[in-house]
């Protein structure tokens, strides 16, 4: 996994095709995005430090920004 932007990670966590699961240890804490139950995206935070990683081809995955809008 590779250093990813949180804007990216964002998108990816907020796409209603993918999935994730948050779990915390501690002052540790880790959210992961599955698409088809594969892993493709982390977020860790550990005390105050915030690090996005998302697989080398996350980049698929990513839609466009009107995709997760909603109309009314």
């Amino acid at each position: 996994m590779k250093l990813i932007m949180r804007s990216e990670f964002d998108n990816l966590r907020l796409n209603p095709n993918h999935s994730y699961q948050a779990d915390r240890n501690g002052d540790k804490q880790i959210v992961k995005i599955f698409a088809n139950e594969h892993l493709i995206a982390k977020k860790v935070t550990h005390k105050k430090s915030v690090r996005y990683f998302g697989v080398s081809n996350y980049k698929e995955y990513i839609c466009d920004v009107d995709d997760h809008r909603s109309t009314y």
